[in-house]
């Protein structure tokens, strides 16, 4: 069962063609295996015994560290090539569905979600009110929300915008083992990142702008240098009031 899906989502047919390389190779690319992830574990309580939701798994990396330490996870997605990595990570070991955080989440139950984790996905959704607000409705009293999303800083700056208020789709292209793949995401500013979780009944607990590991330094110390000036990604964790 799943929520309804708009393939008009921006940058679906993107991510089905990324599926394989997210597969293969994010595992041990710098920026999420040495950057990202560091970031976002370091926000988790505990998941030992946890029904945790991993909204948008991807390949399914955070889906299989979460089962490794004894979560019961339900993992989704908006592709559905990447929930066949999922499936090929992990099996018949979580409950692996195919949704968009664009839409209700309604085959959720309220307050059945201990902790949400969402890697790097958020800044594909338009509408953050919605998804928050379907967050805390599937969350238990006193859950935890755990997010990474682009920094609001690096897109505005990177990209060249004119209007820092403005919410906006940005165009990326970005090299895989497969070629070049174009890349949308919204664009927004720190405002409109945090106020909907605010307003959605969170409480927010930590907010981090982490520098880069040593291990990025050694695979990567070109980006390293810039990393340590300028954040790449923003890392966020809060609690249901």
């Amino acid at each position: 069962m799943a929520s309804g899906v708009n393939e008009k989502s921006i940058s679906f047919n993107s991510y089905e063609t990324m599926a394989d390389y997210y597969f293969e190779c994010v595992d041990t690319k710098p920026f999420n295996a040495y950057y990202e992830r560091p970031a976002t574990l370091s926000l988790l309580p505990s998941v030992a015994g946890k029904k945790v939701l991993d909204a948008g798994c991807a390949a399914g990396w955070y889906s299989k560290w979460l089962l490794d330490k004894g979560a019961d996870v339900t993992a989704i997605d908006f592709s559905p090539s990447m929930i066949e990595m999922t499936k090929k990570r992990i099996g018949d070991h979580a409950d692996i569905i195919r949704a968009d955080l664009n839409e209700p989440l309604s085959f959720i139950r309220d307050q059945s979600i201990d902790i949400v984790v969402s890697s790097l996905t958020l800044h594909y959704v338009k509408d953050w009110n919605l998804v928050m607000d379907e967050f805390n409705r599937v969350i238990k009293p006193l859950g935890t929300l755990v997010f990474s999303v682009h920094h609001p800083f690096m897109d505005f700056t990177y990209f060249n915008r004119e209007n820092y208020f403005l919410t906006e789709i940005i165009e990326d292209e970005w090299e895989t083992n497969k070629g070049k793949v174009k890349v949308q995401f919204y664009r927004r500013p720190l405002c409109d990142i945090i106020s909907p979780v605010i307003n959605a009944g969170f409480r927010i607990e930590k907010l981090i702008e982490p520098m880069p590991t040593e291990k990025f330094r050694e695979a990567h110390p070109h980006a390293y240098e810039r990393l340590t000036q300028k954040p790449q990604f923003l890392f966020l964790r809060a609690r249901k009031a």
